[in-house]
């Protein structure tokens, strides 16, 4: 007992070392002030121990994301800090009710390609909105860039993030004069400024998160009521979607409506304290699985770890370069890209590509929850047009064997592999009425494939259609094309 305690006691402090930067970075992000540090970092700490203590995704680690940071940047900007931790418990109070209502399970029916479009979207505003930090401190950014780059391939033990943060802003004092200022001239361009300031944090106030009822100002209440409503809609789809990630690692089946339940409480409670809205992070939370946490205990630990890092940290964080959380923000970014559905553009579905450039167009020009109702909109529209059969089902034929009849798409898939995910048998899959599959439906049988040969079970797919077949090995990894069996004559 006491090893399983202290192992997910450890998990917690790897994962607050992997937090402690990105909230610090999401909170100035937002704030565009020196306090949004204390803001991210509450905003981790309260709102990842309430929702990891009610929530239903054991080891999923809660804070400050990408999606939640762009959607509060607009609704502080336009309303002012004190009524927008009024927002964020009112975006809490609203995923306690559509936990309450059940509507969890509704995320699943959201189309692959419209996730990927929107979290690449997501990831060009968070790197276009570092852009006026490349200006002042190109040299600074690329340099923390290279450095977490670096250190992320050879330095396994400490978080990239925070080599970077802790390196780059230790040694800046033995080059600022240098770099500052910095200019070379080129041909044709001519006088070129790489380095024009080293703008730092500076300040901010050191003192206990207390309780308190943030003022509306000359804010109504009904003025935050949509704002609201988005931050609890895309929070609540971007932890359902980590709690999606975190089923497919740990091989269990997570509770979306208490886990809505519980982001909500972690952002009514996070609001209170005066901290940033959050959600369920992946990175974070595939780090306190690999760290060896599994329960809420890692992800609790991780909230109290970066409570103690709190006390007294601003004397030293007011010295962090502004270029350094720019460049960590970037490669965050980068990061976020859906790289392996962009690379497989030119051999994917058209229909799904078209939904995915889309959605990830009218993300960056336009409104997330815009962005997100159009693209499943137009995934249902081109479903529509390609598919002439509307209902799939699964029908056991005999020991181990099952027909899939109708077509795998985002709108069935759920239903489908709903049927499987008890069985404890290698699996023979025939699908010569399987017609249509789209991305959806490929990425959830590859995905039942994968956890499958985890637990020791193989699956065969039998009498497979020639276009289907071609899906599946296009959208498939390297580790998932080992894994497909296919048996017998292709369908035509």
């Amino acid at each position: 007992m006491f090893q399983k305690i202290a192992k997910e006691c450890l998990a917690g402090f790897t994962v607050a070392i992997v937090a402690l930067p990105l909230a610090i970075a999401f909170g100035i992000a937002a704030t565009g002030t020196s306090e949004g540090a204390l803001v991210g970092l509450y905003g981790a700490i309260f709102a990842g121990l309430f929702a990891a203590l009610f929530g239903g995704t054991p080891g999923q680690v809660t804070g400050p994301t990408g999606p939640i940071t762009v959607i509060a940047t607009g609704v502080i900007a336009t309303h002012g800090l004190e009524a927008s931790f009024i927002a964020f418990m009112m975006a809490g109070l609203f995923q306690i009710l559509f936990g309450v209502c059940k509507l969890g399970s509704y995320v699943r029916y959201i189309p692959y390609p419209v996730v990927s479009g929107f979290m690449n979207g997501i990831a060009l505003i968070i790197i276009l909105g570092e852009m006026k930090h490349v200006q002042n401190s190109f040299l600074l950014v690329v340099l923390t860039i290279i450095v977490m780059i670096v250190s992320g391939k050879w330095i396994k033990a400490i978080p990239s993030s925070l080599v970077a943060l802790v390196g780059v802003t230790a040694l800046l004092p033995l080059f600022s004069s240098a770099l500052e200022g910095l200019t070379v001239k080129l041909p044709v361009i001519g006088n070129l400024t790489l380095n024009k300031v080293i703008e730092k944090i500076g300040t901010i106030p050191e003192a206990m998160p207390t309780l308190h009822i943030p003022s509306l100002g000359g804010t109504g209440i009904a003025e935050l009521v949509l704002p609201a409503l988005s931050i609890a809609l895309l929070g609540s789809i971007d932890s359902l979607l980590t709690s999606v990630v975190m089923d497919n690692v740990t091989g269990t089946r997570h509770k979306s409506n208490k886990e809505l339940v519980g982001q909500g409480i972690g952002n009514m409670v996070s609001g209170l304290f005066g901290g940033l809205a959050g959600a369920g992070a992946t990175v974070r939370s595939i780090v306190n699985i690999r760290s060896g946490g599994k329960t809420a205990l890692s992800a609790c630990m991780h909230s109290v770890i970066l409570f103690i890092f709190i006390m007294g940290l601003g004397s030293v964080v007011q010295y962090i370069p502004l270029a350094v959380l720019s460049g960590i923000l970037i490669l965050t970014g980068i990061g976020m890209f859906d790289w392996e559905s962009m690379k497989k553009m030119h051999v994917a579905p058209k229909g799904d590509v078209i939904v995915m450039l889309v959605t990830m167009i009218v993300t960056v020009k336009f409104d997330l929850m815009i962005a997100v109702a159009f693209g499943i909109l137009l995934s249902f529209l081109i479903y529509m047009v390609k598919c002439k059969e509307r209902k799939a089902s699964i029908v056991k034929e005999k020991e181990a064997t099952y027909k899939i009849k109708g077509p795998l798409s985002f709108l069935t898939v759920d239903r489908v592999f709903y049927v499987l995910q008890d069985v404890k048998s290698p699996v023979v899959l025939r699908m010569k009425d399987a017609r249509y599959m789209d991305v959806s439906g490929a990425m959830a049988l590859l995905n039942f494939i994968e956890q499958s040969d985890k637990s020791g079970l193989s699956v065969t797919l039998e009498q497979v259609p020639v276009h289907i077949k071609k899906t599946l090995v296009t959208m498939a990894s390297n580790e998932q094309k080992d894994k497909l069996l296919f048996a017998e004559v292709d369908v035509m």
